[in-house]
């Protein structure tokens, strides 16, 4: 009892840690098992002197190593549902926060849905970029600009043409499926020189 070290047995999994780790949460499980003078809950131990816990050991990593650095660190592969499950058997109040967090801050970002970008290439004639550069707007960005050449002859003036790709974030959060405006009129309207 008086040893530095724990032994843990979680679901047939060895983990050790110091006494000092297991209490930094005083109210937790862990703490109430192994930290306190005679230890206010009753645990079998196993052959080697383990503390016998039947919990999952894939989630208990997580849980010791936040009573180890107080960081949640989490492996790609473990589900935040699962650690919070552990968390709040072993008690770790400071955890469960801290998990809830996370899932919340997951989900919000999930329920924004992807940012998606929309690309136009535009022919204008040379007299017209400036006009359509000025009014673009709802959120349109100029990307590039692109020589084609000179392929109208208006009177004996040759008319430079472009080919100009401008670009829009779409952002959208219904299930996923991005809606992007696709009318020509409010394309022509915002951009000014389409056909």
């Amino acid at each position: 009892s008086s040893s530095k070290w724990v032994r843990l047995n979680v679901g047939g999994t060895y983990f050790v840690s110091t006494r000092q780790t297991l209490c930094r949460e005083p109210k937790s499980f862990l703490c109430r098992l192994c930290c306190q003078d005679g230890p206010e809950l009753g645990s079998d131990k196993d052959e080697t002197g383990a503390y016998l816990i039947d919990r999952d050991p894939t989630y208990f990593g997580p849980i010791l190593n936040y009573l180890r650095h107080g960081k949640l660190i989490i492996n790609k592969e473990l589900a935040e549902e699962g650690v919070l499950e552990e968390a709040e058997f072993y008690n770790i109040a400071s955890l469960v926060r801290l998990v809830k967090e996370r899932i919340r801050d997951n989900e919000n970002r999930t329920s924004q849905g992807p940012v998606k970008h929309v690309y136009r290439v535009l022919q204008c004639q040379e007299e017209e970029l400036t006009q359509m550069v000025s009014t673009m707007s709802d959120g349109w960005k100029f990307e590039q600009l692109i020589s084609i050449g000179s392929s109208y002859n208006y009177g004996n003036e040759d008319q430079a043409e472009f080919l100009c790709v401008v670009s829009r974030e779409l952002n959208n959060s219904t299930n996923g499926i991005v809606k992007e405006p696709s009318e020509k009129a409010k394309v022509r309207r915002l951009l000014g020189c389409i056909d």
